[in-house]
C-alpha cells in the first residue's frame, strides 16, 4: 500500500469496514483495508449473530429501518451469501390472553408484509399462531404457566466472525490490499486535507505512509479515537454500549425453535447454535476498556434470571459453556437530530478527504458500506461507477446450492461423514474443496481436533493458509468459535492448534509456547472477570492477561 496512492483507504476491519473495502474495489477503485487486530475482532464477532430486520424497532414505528434490514435479509439468504446465512424460528410466548395475540400478531404480519414487499421474502416462512400446547411442543422445556399461547416467526442467523471475513476475503479478490495487525497511529495532512494515514505493522513496528484521495474511518466504537486524529472535532459522537451473551450446550433447553422474551428493559434472544444456544442480550453503557469488554458476574445473573422464568429446569451457571461480550457503537449528540439516531446509521465528511461512517446494525452493514464509499466517491470529482454489491455474491456462495445437493457424493468421495460435510459447507460454501484437498494430501488432517471434536484438523490449517489468521486467538476465538463452544473455552485444543499451524506461520517452538501461553492467560483472565460483581472489577480482571505478542523475528 505504500508504493502507490490509493483511491481509496478503510480503516477498521469489522463488517463495515470490509464492506466498504469490497464496495470500492468492486466500482474499480483502488482500495486498501487496514485493522489493527483481527477481523472482527471488535464488535463483529461478538453480535447476537442475527440477520434479522429488528422487529421491536415497529414498536418504535421505525418501518423504514425494519423494511431495508428486512431487504438486506432477503438479500444474503438468498444471493450474496446462503452458505452462511440460513433462516431460523422464533417462538414468541404470549402471557395475557386476548389483546397480546391481536396486538404482537398484528406486529409479526406487517414484519412479514415488509419482508414480502422487499421482494425479497423467498426462504423464510411466514409466522404462525400457536396454542399453548402447539407451543410447548415445539418446546418442551417451556414452563406450563409461562404462557398461554405464542406465536411463531422466522429470521436468519449467521456466524458473524466468519462472514466478516469472508467480506474481506471478497474484498481482496476485486483487487483490494487487506492487512490485519495494521494499526492507523496518524492522519496524512496537506493544507488542511487527510491525504493518508501512517499505519504501524504491530508484527514488526515498522511504520508505512500509506497515501489516499479518500479515507474511511469505519471503526466502530473506536470512532472518536480515530476521527481525534485528524485534529477536528467530529461532527456526532459515539457511544458503547455493551451486550453480553452466554452459550449454553444444546440439551440443556429442549426444543426446536428459538425464543424471544420481554424484559423490563428490552428483549431476550434463545437462539439455536447448532449443539449450543446463545442466550443475550444485555444493554449496559461501557466506558471501560473497548478493546477487552469483560462480563460480569451480574451481566451473567441478569440473563440466566430471566431465561429460567420461562424454563421447566432452570439453568445455573455450571451450564454455561461461553460468555462473550461485544459494544455496540451507538450514535449520540448534542442536538436531538443525532441522538434519535440509535441504530440508525450516519454518514459524515468532518475534514476534506476524510469520511467517518457510524451507527447501524450489522444487517445492514452493505448498505453502511456503500453510503461510505458513496460520500469518499464525492470527495474524488471522477466519474465512478454505482455499487454493485447487492449483485456481487461473496466468495463460497456461486454455486454453494449445487454443492449442498451434493452432499452424499462429497462425503463418498472423502470418507467424511455427511453431516461433517454439511458442517463444512455451513462454513465454507462452495469453497469446501479446498478443505477437503488439504485432508486428501494429510489424511490425519481429517480427522476432529482432539480438544475440539466439531471441527476438523484442516479447518485449523486452513484458517492460517487461506484465511488471514495470524495468532492463536484468530483461529480460536473467530475462524472457528472453539473459545465460547467448549467448556474449558478451547484451553484443551490451543496446544494441538498452535502446533498444527506452526509451519504455515513459520512459528518456532518458542513462539508456540508463547502463543498457548498468551491463549490460556487470556481465557483465565475471562474466567476470573465473570466472576466479579460489576464492570469496574470485572474491567481490572480482564486486563490481567497482555495482548497477543508479536512473532519473534
Amino acid at each position: 500500500m505504500g508504493d502507490r496512492e490509493l483511491d481509496v483507504l478503510v480503516v477498521g476491519g469489522g463488517v463495515v469496514g470490509a464492506g466498504a473495502a469490497l464496495d470500492a474495489a468492486t466500482r474499480g477503485l483502488s482500495a486498501g483495508l487496514v485493522e489493527a487486530r483481527d477481523f472482527a475482532s471488535g464488535t463483529s464477532s461478538r453480535s447476537s449473530k442475527l440477520v434479522h430486520g429488528g422487529l421491536r424497532y415497529l414498536e418504535m414505528l421505525d418501518f423504514r429501518l425494519v423494511a431495508e434490514a428486512l431487504a438486506e435479509r432477503g438479500l444474503l439468504i438468498q444471493h450474496l451469501a446462503p452458505h452462511l446465512v440460513r433462516p431460523v424460528p422464533f417462538l414468541y410466548p404470549l402471557q395475557h390472553r386476548g389483546w397480546e395475540r391481536l396486538y404482537a400478531g398484528a406486529g409479526v404480519a406487517l414484519y412479514d408484509t415488509l419482508g414480502f414487499l422487499s421482494g425479497r421474502s423467498r426462504g423464510v416462512p411466514h409466522h404462525r399462531h400457536l396454542t399453548r400446547r402447539g407451543a410447548r411442543r415445539v418446546v418442551p422445556s417451556l414452563r406450563k404457566d409461562a404462557l398461554v399461547g405464542a406465536l411463531q416467526y422466522y429470521d436468519a442467523q449467521v456466524d458473524d466472525a466468519r462472514h466478516t471475513m469472508f467480506i474481506a476475503r471478497t474484498a481482496a479478490a476485486y483487487g483490494a490490499h487487506v492487512a490485519t495487525r495494521a494499526r492507523v497511529v496518524g492522519l496524512l495532512k496537506d493544507a488542511g486535507r487527510v491525504v493518508g494515514a501512517t499505519v504501524q505493522d504491530l508484527e514488526n513496528g515498522q511504520q508505512t505512509q500509506v497515501r489516499a484521495r479518500q479515507v474511511i474511518n469505519a471503526t466502530g466504537v473506536w470512532t472518536d479515537e480515530t476521527q481525534a486524529l485528524a485534529g477536528e472535532r467530529g461532527l456526532f459522537k459515539v457511544r458503547a454500549s455493551k451486550g453480553i451473551h452466554l452459550v449454553v450446550p444444546r440439551d440443556r433447553i429442549r426444543g426446536d425453535s428459538g425464543l424471544i422474551l420481554r424484559t423490563e428493559k428490552s428483549v431476550l434472544f434463545v437462539i439455536p447454535w447448532g449443539r449450543h444456544w446463545i442466550i443475550g442480550t444485555t444493554d449496559t453503557d461501557w466506558d471501560l476498556d473497548k478493546a477487552h469488554p469483560a462480563a460480569s458476574a451480574a451481566d451473567i445473573d441478569y440473563l440466566l434470571r430471566h431465561v429460567n422464568e420461562v424454563l421447566e429446569q432452570p439453568l445455573t451457571h455450571d451450564d454455561v459453556e461461553g460468555v462473550y461480550a461485544g459494544l455496540r457503537p451507538l450514535l449520540s449528540g448534542e442536538s436531538e437530530s443525532t441522538s434519535t439516531l440509535s441504530r440508525e446509521h450516519a454518514v459524515a465528511t468532518p475534514v476534506p478527504g476524510l469520511v467517518v461512517v457510524a451507527g447501524g446494525k450489522y444487517t445492514t452493514y452493505r448498505v453502511m458500506a456503500r453510503d461510505a464509499v458513496d460520500a469518499a466517491v464525492h470527495g474524488l470529482d471522477a466519474k465512478v461507477a454505482k455499487s454493485v454489491t447487492e449483485d456481487v455474491p461473496l466468495l463460497g456462495a456461486e454455486g454453494f446450492h449445487a454443492l449442498r445437493n451434493a452432499t452424499a457424493r462429497l462425503a463418498a468421495q472423502s470418507g467424511l461423514h455427511p453431516g461433517r460435510i454439511e458442517h463444512l459447507l455451513g462454513r465454507y460454501g462452495s469453497l469446501i474443496q479446498e478443505v477437503l484437498d488439504l485432508a486428501a494430501e494429510d489424511p490425519t488432517l481429517a480427522e476432529p481436533l482432539a480438544g475440539a471434536s466439531d471441527y476438523l484438523r484442516a479447518e485449523v490449517v486452513y484458517a492460517a493458509s487461506h484465511e488471514g489468521a495470524r495468532h492463536l486467538e484468530d483461529i480460536l476465538a473467530r475462524r472457528t468459535r472453539i473459545s465460547i463452544e467448549t467448556f474449558d473455552r478451547g484451553a484443551g485444543a490451543a496446544e494441538e492448534v498452535a502446533t498444527l499451524v506452526a509451519p504455515v506461520l513459520g512459528w518456532n517452538d518458542e513462539q508456540v509456547a508463547r502463543e498457548v501461553d498468551h491463549y490460556v492467560k487470556r481465557v483465565e483472565a475471562e474466567r476470573e472477570s465473570q466472576r466479579m460483581p460489576d464492570d469496574e472489577t470485572a474491567d481490572a480482571a480482564r486486563l490481567g492477561a497482555p495482548d497477543v505478542v508479536p512473532v519473534s523475528g
